[in-house]
């Protein structure tokens, strides 16, 4: 059979079937069930989609209350080491004690200061660079109240505007928002006018 001839076969069998859909009219209620048919499938994806959201919506709320729950948990883990050293000074300091009841020399506290301080500086050194937590020293800055809480003032005449003469508590900074003002000393300009 050539191609001509099965493409003019393809083509009459397709009109064949399009007069005889042509012939038999559909009755209203043959539209109707058919319709309804339709209508019922419709309703029964749409209950489907709905039921499937709403699995959704709340796996994803409980995926974000977990979230929410254990946010803190890595920073955590990066502090528990340095807990573990806080009670392990702890404890050589405590065994650091003179037995019988006497002082300890400025000696036998040097050794315990000195791990304090690696201790401080390794927990702040690591929350910098990990976690973008930075302390700030003002001592000499201008006063910024965005930056800064004055708890103590004092009036200068060798100043021409407020200076933050010292730091009373640090202030901190988590990447470039400040969590925690300083709270400063600071000092004022003298008003001539007064």
């Amino acid at each position: 059979m050539s191609q001509e001839s099965q493409t003019e076969g393809d083509v009459s069998s397709q009109e064949e079937k399009q007069a005889a859909s042509e012939e038999a009219p559909a009755t209203p209620e043959e539209k109707i069930a058919e319709l309804e048919t339709r209508l019922a499938e419709n309703y029964d994806q749409l209950l489907r989609k709905a039921a499937e959201f709403e699995n959704f919506r709340k796996r994803m709320n409980q995926e974000k209350q977990s979230a929410i729950e254990y946010a803190n948990q890595s920073l955590l883990l990066d502090i528990i080491p340095i807990i573990d050293d806080f009670e392990r000074a702890i404890q050589a300091g405590e065994n650091g004690l003179p037995a019988d009841g006497s002082q300890a020399s400025a000696s036998d506290y040097s050794g315990f200061l000195e791990g304090i301080k690696m201790i401080e500086k390794r927990f702040t050194s690591q929350l910098e660079s990990k976690w973008g937590l930075k302390r700030f020293n003002s001592a000499g800055a201008s006063f910024d109240p965005n930056l800064h809480e004055a708890l103590m003032m004092e009036k200068s005449p060798d100043i021409k505007e407020a200076i933050v003469q010292e730091d009373l508590i640090k202030g901190y900074l988590l990447k470039e928002r400040v969590i925690r003002a300083a709270k400063v000393k600071v000092l004022m300009p003298e008003n001539d006018n007064s």
